[in-house]
């Protein structure tokens, strides 16, 4: 069965969505010349990849070996065979070939153009370009995969609108997480604080994935969308891990991949529902899906917003104190007394806890 790219990255020979669009972004020699083909109302089935795996399945034709530019390739779009290229792209090696894939290739298309493009990428490793005369398409092949180019209008239509989503997610992301720092100062953080974040955070990196997909159509036109994408998507990548981390229980042996592919498996309409994200990350455990449960944070997070202060120390800590609590509660001297601590790292960390703690205050009530 084909699968679409939709939603789906990475899943033939390694190779990204944007690996395979490079060759087809807006403003690249290729794709004018297959806009070319559009506005002349025609069709054309063109070939990435001239290799002897490709000449087994060509029949008749005539060689070509010239530079690829649109003016050519539209002109030999004329012609009613197809046209292969270079891998690159950037020479025209035949024109007016029969293709002659295996027919047992499985195909789901129906029309002639496509179904043979299909096949093609289907037994030999390449990329095949279909331009759809009556439909007024370009669809790419490669391996089980395809994808239908959108026009440059409708990406970044696309791309502005998912933009605005990302904004409001961000900002309702940024909220629960500083209400989760309020409330693990307090000691009240409940099972619902957690997962509110983990849930935020999910929603900023889905949409953001989508985003993505559409800069690496977009090319070149997309550079500062995806400036605006990096600012938005900034640190809650990091975030979700310090929060698994923070509530994350080692001793039933579930890793932080585990907590991640559990959240990746959820379905939009699941995700949207806190009580569902609970569920996934308990693996339901009836006792860790009560919303008011009361949870302890082991202190990662917190220590870790503290400036000068190394991954080293904050394990120690954490595994002499066991929780943010008690770290909170134990005095500078007390801390000094931990392994690879120091009377100035103990200070820095209690000064550093504080100004946390009058910042979370200032937070909530300014």
């Amino acid at each position: 069965m084909l699968l679409d790219y939709d939603g789906l990255m990475g899943a033939t020979g390694g190779s990204s969505l944007g690996d395979l669009l490079a060759q087809v972004v807006p403003g690249s020699p290729l794709r004018d010349g297959l806009e070319r083909i559009l506005r002349a109302h025609m069709g054309a089935l063109i070939v990435l990849g001239d290799g002897p795996d490709v000449l087994e399945i060509c029949s008749g034709g005539f060689h070509i070996d010239a530079e690829m530019s649109p003016q050519r390739l539209s002109e030999l779009a004329k012609m009613d065979g197809a046209i292969v290229l270079d891998k690159a792209g950037g020479r025209i090696a035949w024109a007016n070939v029969h293709l002659v894939p295996d027919p047992s290739t499985p195909t789901t298309e129906t029309g002639t153009r496509h179904r043979t493009a299909e096949r093609v990428a289907g037994c030999v490793d390449v990329q095949v370009v279909a331009v759809s005369e009556e439909m007024g398409t370009i669809t790419l092949y490669q391996g089980m995969l395809k994808h239908q180019l959108r026009s440059t209008d409708d990406l970044v239509s696309r791309a502005n609108h998912l933009m605005q989503t990302l904004d409001r997610f961000r900002a309702r992301f940024d909220e629960v997480n500083t209400a989760l720092i309020a409330s693990e100062i307090e000691d009240v953080v409940t099972v619902r604080d957690v997962a509110s974040v983990l849930q935020r955070a999910e929603m900023v990196l889905r949409v953001a994935d989508e985003i993505t997909e559409l800069l690496d159509e977009l090319g070149e036109h997309g550079r500062l969308l995806g400036l605006q994408l990096a600012e938005l998507t900034l640190g809650v990548r990091d975030e979700r891990l310090l929060v698994i981390e923070d509530y994350l229980d080692a001793a039933r042996g579930v890793t932080y991949e585990e907590f991640v592919a559990r959240l990746d498996g959820l379905s939009t309409a699941d995700l949207v529902a806190v009580e569902a994200v609970v569920s996934a990350v308990s693996a339901g455990r009836a006792q860790e899906q009560d919303l008011g449960g009361i949870l302890a944070p082991r202190g990662i997070r917190m220590l870790r917003r503290i400036p000068q202060l190394s991954a080293e120390i904050i394990t120690q800590l954490v595994r002499r104190f066991g929780s943010l609590h008690e770290i909170l509660r134990a005095t500078a001297a007390e801390i000094a007394e931990v392994a690879e601590v120091d009377e100035v790292q103990a200070r820095l960390v209690k000064d550093g806890l504080a100004r946390l703690a009058e910042s979370s205050i200032l937070d909530r009530f300014v």
